[in-house]
């Protein structure tokens, strides 16, 4: 399939090493299924979650498939970016990035597109840099907040900045960019107030962890009809310039945001 990584609203990561797993996200609604070799996986099962998903992704799969390697200081890197190179997968997550130069080395290694996750603070302010490499960025808030020395327990806002960074790094870059996950399992209403605060802040889409939290993040990324039918009314009315329409002044840029909209959803 011709790979295109925007609107990949729900992100599903799901352990390599699980086959039941792999099963589910197959017959799911996600937008992006991602493999992982890495924190999911077991140091003793590395070797074979690197075969079982390079076998998953010999088959078709109703969505891109990526598989997220170990991080580029691990012992296991090159094994997984050698076994990734010969295999079907879409696209290739590298954790734990601190440069670029790890992204376009993965990207030369292997021939595929490369998301390189912003999980480090260091990363955060290489992510302007890191972006102009990568074809998407996907913030890991767990070890963000690890490596910051933030209790996970607290709300977002001692990590805004680097999510509003990461944010603006990937928008300057022209690549989509992903939430972090959230961890409650059993609080789906939790994880749809926080997809909002992600949508609100510009994000592309959210990780996930399991398949029962694809529908609430689909329902916050989807626009709604009254969404659809304005920009509808708005792309109609325009006629270059700034004008006034239902009350409210448009330019150019509202006008264009209004058919990128419709051109994904519409």
């Amino acid at each position: 399939m011709t790979l295109s990584l925007f609107d990949r609203r729900a992100v599903l990561f799901l352990p390599a090493s699980n086959p039941s797993a792999i099963d589910k996200a197959r017959a799911s609604d996600a937008d992006l299924v991602v493999l992982d070799l890495e924190d999911a996986v077991k140091p003793e099962d590395k070797e074979a979650a690197r075969a079982a998903a390079v076998d998953a992704v010999a088959s078709d799969w109703p969505m891109p498939v990526a598989i997220r390697v170990n991080g580029s200081r691990t012992e296991w890197h090159q094994a997984d970016a050698e076994a990734v190179a010969a295999s079907n997968c879409d696209l290739v997550v590298i954790p734990a990035v601190l440069n670029a130069e790890e992204v376009a080395a993965l990207k030369r290694g292997t021939g595929k597109p490369v998301a390189a996750m912003i999980e480090k603070a260091a990363a955060v302010l290489e992510a302007p840099f890191i972006a102009r490499v990568a074809d998407m960025l996907i913030v890991g808030t767990n070890d963000l907040r690890a490596d910051i020395g933030i209790e996970f327990g607290a709300d977002r806002s001692p990590i805004a900045a680097a999510l509003q960074m990461s944010v603006l790094a990937a928008r300057a870059a022209g690549v989509p960019v992903i939430d972090g996950v959230w961890n409650r399992l059993d609080d789906l209403d939790g994880l749809s107030a926080e997809a909002k605060e992600g949508r609100a802040l510009g994000f592309d889409g959210k990780s996930l962890i399991h398949p029962g939290q694809i529908t609430p993040v689909h329902a916050v990324w989807a626009p709604s009809s009254a969404e659809l039918d304005r920009a509808r009314r708005l792309v109609d009315a325009a006629t270059g310039g700034a004008e006034r329409f239902e009350g409210e002044m448009i330019e150019r840029m509202h006008v264009e945001a209004a058919r990128r909209l419709l051109a994904r959803h519409g």
